[in-house]
């Protein structure tokens, strides 16, 4: 069942127009798009440049560390990974050399991962694709710095709604 055709079946509020709910549902299938269209144009450059062994969650997990030095834990709280997988992602790229992990002296049971050179070559290879992302949305018109910000501060006001959600359930 679809989002779509779950949300048409379950209860809504009165005071929700069908039109705005229409739009939210826009809205979520097109971050959803977006972030699958994100790992396809980062799976592309790195088949054009040649690098095989690791995917594109992989090289945003790399990305998002960049010069930190972080547990897996601190991962998600920080909103740089989401996903049951971490764990083996963080292995794969100790094993293949892009990441160093120290178990913690105070905690043994926590480990802090970061970047190795390989690693943070990876890391340069995605800012610059983002980089060059970035130099032509505004080039070529696509995007300006207020619609941009515009954009973020309603993704964030989203987030804390649904933030918000999530702490009542518990």
């Amino acid at each position: 069942m679809t989002l779509h055709a779950k949300l048409e079946t379950g209860p809504q509020r009165p005071s929700a127009s069908m039109s705005f709910m229409e739009s939210y549902l826009d809205s979520l299938l097109l971050v959803e798009r977006l972030h699958r269209l994100l790992l396809d144009v980062i799976k592309d450059e790195f088949e054009r440049i040649g690098v095989q062994e690791i995917n594109p969650v992989q090289a945003l997990l790399l990305f998002n560390v960049g010069d930190n030095e972080v547990t897996a834990g601190e991962l998600k709280t920080r909103g740089y990974y989401q996903g049951s997988n971490v764990s083996y992602n963080l292995k794969k790229l100790v094993e293949y050399g892009y990441m160093h992990h120290q178990r913690s002296e105070i905690d043994r049971r926590s480990v802090r991962v970061r970047l190795t050179d390989k690693g943070r070559d990876i890391h340069r290879v995605v800012a610059g694709l983002f980089a060059a992302h970035s130099a032509g949305l505004l080039d070529d018109g696509v995007m300006d710095q207020v619609r941009i910000d515009d954009i973020n501060a309603s993704l964030r006001r989203m987030e804390r709604y649904w933030t918000e959600q999530i702490r009542y359930i518990y």
